[in-house]
Formats: C-alpha cells, structure tokens, sequence
C-alpha cells in the first residue's frame, strides 16, 4: 500500500485528507511538527508522498523539501496553500516539489495529484479511482 505522510497543524485538513483519499487505498499519516515528520521519516520509510503546508509551528515548506531529500528521497513532495498562486507554484517546481495543491481542497484534485505521485515515486501504486 502506499502511503502518504500529511505535514499540517490543522487537524481538520488531516481528516479531510484521510476522507478524500479513502477510495483510493492510500495509507494517511498525519503529523503537526517538521520535528515530529523527521522522527517518523528516521524510523519509517514507507511514505511515497509527503504532503506539507507551507508554514509549519517550527518551519516551512522548503524546511520539508530539504528533510525528505535526505530522509526518504524516493518520496516526491506536494505543498499545499490557501494562498496558493503561480509564484508559489514555480517556486515549488523549481526547488524540486512534485507539486502544488491548493486549499479549500477539492476531492477530485487531491486525489489526481497524489495518485499521480504515489505513481511517480515507484510504489507499484497506479491510480484506479
């Protein structure tokens, strides 16, 4: 199964997260700390996305991007934003993000873009809803 690492202080985003991608049979980690995702990730590999907002409690997005390419380089990253806008959006891409997923989330997007990811990131997952 694949499984996707959800990085956010909100937890209502978590469970809606969750709910979204249940057809899809991925497995949804939440943590609400970069300090809490590099435990998980030291003892845990099994996470083909990780999933992150742009500010955290104790860092940002690209605080993230930089922890997964040493910690779970196979692992693609997708930000999200409620701002999100084509600055934020080339800014990911060109630091080497899969993505951009943009808030309030919409079911069909989410669950494109992280199947799509799961895919990339050689899983054997393939995206079948």
């Amino acid at each position: 199964m694949a499984g996707v690492l959800f990085v956010s202080p909100k937890a209502e985003d978590a469970d809606r997260i969750s709910v979204i991608l249940s057809p899809l049979n991925l497995d949804v980690e939440h943590v609400t700390t970069i300090r809490d995702a590099k435990k998980l990730l030291v003892r845990d590999t099994r996470f083909d996305v990780i999933l992150t907002e742009t500010d955290l409690p104790d860092g940002t997005w690209t605080d993230i991007l930089s922890m997964a390419r040493k910690l779970a380089p196979e692992s693609e990253v997708i930000v999200t934003d409620r701002l999100a806008d084509a600055r934020l959006w080339a800014e990911a891409l060109n630091l080497g993000a899969y993505d951009l997923l943009a808030q309030p989330f919409h079911d069909s997007e989410v669950r494109r873009i992280l199947g799509n990811a799961c895919s990339r990131a050689g899983a054997g997952y393939y995206l079948t809803a």
